[in-house]
């Protein structure tokens, strides 16, 4: 929907870097992808994804979040590049399908519905006594849960939940069957959606992966690894989008402020503080950032910081330098090779007194030429406002003169 973005500027200079995230050659694509893995019961979240380091020989290796090695379904596996996600990715909220079984009978399954809809909202949990962290008291939200099935004979139940990331299903388990007065215990678990992903999209199993790699290797076909590892950016795909011009891209890698000149299009409903990501004109992820301005604020201003960096996606250098290139600054580098400035850029004894007398440290708000630059701003303000009163008083005039006439 990149048509349907609010339109800035169309005026950029397009750079030759960069390419599509689904057309990047197989050693960057592989670099910078993810897997919606099919985590099998048994072994552990961490030997799953150390083997999938090991399957497709990548540096680095990470995921959107634990299941215990009992549990199954989706686990979305970060690697190298989008190791930088991964965190963001374990915050997201989680669905889960569970069996359950209860120690005694009940009076109805419309017994057992009504005890797992008070199980909602904000709960108490403690995680169980087999757990990897600290058994304290702490709340989780529920979002939602439904009742799929029920057997009176077994006392076995399924039901499908919707949680905040770091809810047990174990311990809901339980707390039904104390609200049903028989107690209970889970069964079986498999998570049905991490995040953005769920079971319907394109999940993949540990045999795919060996297959893609094996058919990468033996016949240099990279289609199914294509197919198996998907663009970092599909996990961004909820974020509100800014795209920027390729002239900021690496400025942004080194951690410059993202202005709104360097802005071309922006999505609509952007919120103060809301996560959002900032992309090229080619769709590549730059980083996450924390927006300052709202979309109305984008519209009808023309400077000002738009957003504060969170997290740097892309690697450094991947598009060209594109700053310190002017008149000003060009002569500024030559006059620190020269000695006739500091490493820094600031005046030292053997500046000249023309441009040292020019020069504004902007870094020091006690400095007289701050304490000018201020005052200058301030009154070119007041100028500025007085010119508009008196277009306004001249707008008035006219329209009331006009009035009279066709009166």
């Amino acid at each position: 929907n990149f048509d349907k973005l609010n339109v800035r500027s169309n005026h950029y200079t397009p750079l030759p870097e960069g390419c599509s995230p689904l057309k990047r050659d197989i050693k960057n694509y592989v670099s910078s992808g993810c897997i919606n893995l099919d985590k099998p019961a048994n072994p552990s979240s961490h030997e799953v994804v150390a083997w999938v380091k090991r399957i497709l020989r990548v540096d680095k290796t990470g995921h959107s979040g634990t299941l215990d090695p009992k549990v199954s379904g989706c686990l979305i596996v970060c690697i190298d590049r989008a190791t930088r996600l991964a965190k963001s990715q374990q915050g997201a909220g989680k669905e889960y399908v569970a069996i359950f079984r209860l120690h005694n009978t009940v009076e109805s399954e419309k017994k057992v519905r009504q005890a797992l809809e008070k199980l909602t909202g904000a709960l108490f949990q403690r995680p169980p006594l087999i757990s990897a962290v600290k058994r304290q008291l702490r709340i989780r939200t529920i979002y939602e849960n439904r009742l799929i099935e029920y057997n009176p004979n077994q006392n076995m139940g399924i039901f499908w939940v919707k949680c905040e990331a770091g809810t047990y299903v174990r311990t809901i388990c339980v707390h039904l069957g104390l609200l049903l007065g028989v107690g209970g215990q889970m069964q079986e678990l498999r998570r049905v959606r991490s995040g953005i992903f769920g079971e319907n999209d394109n999940l993949m199993t540990m045999h795919d992966i060996l297959d893609a790699q094996y058919l990468y290797d033996h016949h240099s076909d990279d289609s199914y690894l294509r197919r198996v590892i998907r663009p970092l950016e599909s996990l961004l795909v909820g974020h509100k989008r800014i795209v920027v011009k390729d002239s900021a891209v690496n400025a942004i890698c080194y951690g410059a402020k993202i202005l709104l000149p360097g802005i071309l299009r922006f999505e609509n409903g952007i919120e103060l503080n809301e996560e959002i990501v900032i992309v090229t004109t080619k769709g590549e992820a730059i980083c996450l950032a924390l927006a300052l301005m709202t979309t109305s604020t984008m519209a009808v201003t023309d400077h000002g910081v738009v957003a504060k960096i969170k997290r740097v996606i892309m690697e450094r250098d991947t598009y060209a330098r594109k700053w310190c290139l002017g008149p000003i600054a060009s002569k500024k580098k030559a006059m620190i090779t020269q000695g006739l400035l500091d490493k820094y850029g600031k005046p030292n004894e053997k500046t000249p007194s023309g441009w040292r007398s020019a020069y504004y440290d902007l870094s020091d708000t006690n400095s007289n030429n701050y304490k000018q630059l201020s005052l200058e701003s301030k009154k070119k303000d007041s100028e500025n406002q007085q010119s508009e009163k008196k277009e306004r008083k001249k707008m008035e005039s006219s329209d009331s003169s006009t009035d009279e006439e066709s009166e």
